[in-house]
């Protein structure tokens, strides 16, 4: 797992490990992104929302001690998708193999129904994203899958909602695939929806990306130095180790 990020951000002292800290590119807005690459040939990314008392996370520091209780550590989490009031996912939710919320198809206002919308799943041949239309549960098993919206790229094409000269600007995460990795990016300033289009497409060379969340966007990655924990939040994904 590799990661690139604003130097400010973090603590100067923290030696990376194994981990290769790179500063991201900069985009033309002046704005800067964290990522957070994961190889799923080698890194064990798996996705959460309830423990087994069906109770949710809520937080990234409440995963991890329910982690440690199992001799496991979190090494890294982000906020895995769009939620209700009562942090259940809007849409298909499934881990470990198993589906617990249904693919959501259905109109609706705000960004998760700004169709096209899609889903990030993984199974023992790699990560991928669709449109949320084109998903059926292929020949190799799902492993984990998280629907959210909109899509960032299709096939390399802009959602054709986004305009370059939007104003609305918002901290907002996503994430895009590119061969076995899974590439998990945050901005460290507000931008739109067609700068973080453009900059999974152009700067990370991801053919498809989808949009997360914003507002409640959030990143816990120790060896980094951020540990964000302002909001509760439903669906996480993570690298456990």
């Amino acid at each position: 797992m590799t990661s690139g990020f604003n130097p400010l951000r973090a603590n100067k002292s923290l030696a990376c490990l194994t981990l290769a800290c790179l500063l991201a590119p900069l985009f033309a807005s002046a704005a800067q992104f964290t990522v957070v690459r994961v190889d799923t040939r080698t890194e064990r990314l798996e996705l959460f929302w309830q423990d087994e008392t069906g109770a949710p996370f809520r937080r990234f520091e409440k995963l991890n001690a329910w982690l440690n209780l199992q001799h496991k550590q979190l090494r890294f989490a982000m906020n895995a998708g769009m939620f209700e009031p009562d942090l259940s996912p809007v849409g298909l939710f499934a881990a470990s193999g198993r589906e617990y919320k249904p693919l959501n198809l259905s109109p609706g206002a705000g960004n998760f129904y700004l169709k096209p919308n899609g889903v990030f799943f993984l199974t023992a041949n790699g990560p991928q994203i669709v449109e949320s239309s084109k998903y059926s549960s292929p020949a190799t098993a799902v492993l984990l899958a998280t629907q959210s919206g909109p899509l960032l790229l299709e096939h390399g094409a802009i959602h054709p909602a986004f305009k370059a000269a939007s104003t609305s600007k918002l901290i907002r995460n996503g994430v895009g695939v590119k061969g076995s990795e899974a590439i998990f990016v945050i901005s460290d300033a507000p931008v739109t929806f067609h700068e973080m289009a453009i900059y999974f497409r152009d700067q990370l060379q991801c053919p498809d990306a989808l949009y997360l969340d914003g507002v409640v966007s959030t990143l816990f990655y120790p060896e980094m130095g951020r540990t964000d924990s302002e909001v509760d939040l439903g669906p996480m994904i993570g690298v456990v180790k």
